[in-house]
């Protein structure tokens, strides 16, 4: 698979929103370069920074030292508002979704995957968490199926 879904020699570790008490995990500086808009991507110093991914909390990024970047300043903010499944290729969880209730949705996860491994996408600075979208796919599967198994 592409790079940006296997795993990478640099350790990905986490650390808590101090805002809201999210788990977040660590972004590549190179990430927080192309997610902040400008100006304020100007002002941007080395650190290790965070993605908070809660839709509800303003902070965006923080680092280890303090810093703090609003989610109002990221590019994708309005995107994470509407529950943006994949940066590279414009899905939304609500599209793959009803691709589920239709059975459709093997399609949708293909076309990903199939243009993960040719190297098609762009995760470590379209996606604001700076990681492969595969996995939240494989999350909204199972979330799917225990609620369908219910009704």
């Amino acid at each position: 698979m592409s790079s940006c879904c296997s795993s990478s020699s640099s350790k990905t570790t986490s650390q808590h929103c101090a805002q809201c008490g999210t788990a977040c995990k660590s972004v590549k500086i190179r990430t927080v370069y192309h997610q902040v808009r400008f100006p304020e991507n100007q002002g941007i110093t080395s650190d290790n920074y965070f993605f908070c991914p809660s839709k509800e909390c303003s902070t965006g990024y923080f680092s280890k030292a303090g810093i703090i970047i609003p989610s109002q300043q990221l590019r994708s903010h309005q995107e994470i508002q509407e529950d943006k499944l994949c940066y590279c290729f414009d899905i939304y969880a609500a599209d793959y979704l009803n691709a589920l209730r239709a059975n459709t949705a093997e399609l949708i996860k293909d076309f990903v995957i199939e243009r993960t491994i040719s190297g098609d996408c762009a995760c470590e600075i379209r996606n604001p968490a700076g990681q492969c979208c595969l996995a939240k796919f494989k999350h909204l599967d199972k979330e799917y199926s225990s609620k369908s198994s219910v009704n």
